[in-house]
């Protein structure tokens, strides 16, 4: 029974070391933000930053869907290049089948871009 507790010792030294990590990001930057004063708010702490003007509308207001597209956009050709760059590397171990796979894949992507091309979603106005 010694042995296979034994046995979980470095997982539970690895669990404790990670629990102490986590907790002292967490904690010690509150720490220090109450020692040099971080913490304390005044006007110009609580103005508007992100666009340089106090917000004008609700903040439930609806986005042009525009927005949208470019996000799944970007996303899947992002997803594209993910699978692209592990593909190339393990390209001699899988041969014709990771080849013929990968091309099967890229072709779905081209014709998910012209349709999207077609449809205008890449247009700005």
């Amino acid at each position: 029974m010694a042995s296979v507790a034994a046995e979980y010792l470095p997982i539970l030294l690895f669990l404790g070391v990670a629990v102490l990590l986590s907790s002292a990001f967490v904690v010690l930057p509150m720490i220090v933000a109450k020692f040099t004063g971080a913490a304390r708010p005044y006007a110009d702490k609580l103005a508007e930053y992100e666009c340089g003007f106090p917000a004008f509308e609700d903040s439930r207001a609806q986005f042009d869907v525009r927005f949208y597209l470019v996000a799944i956009l970007f996303i899947v050709f992002d997803l594209e290049a993910a699978f692209l760059y592990p593909w190339a590397v393990s390209l001699k171990q899988t041969g014709w089948t990771g080849w013929f796979a990968m091309m099967g894949f890229l072709v779905e992507l081209v014709l998910g871009f012209a349709y999207a091309w077609k449809k205008g979603a890449l247009e700005w106005e």
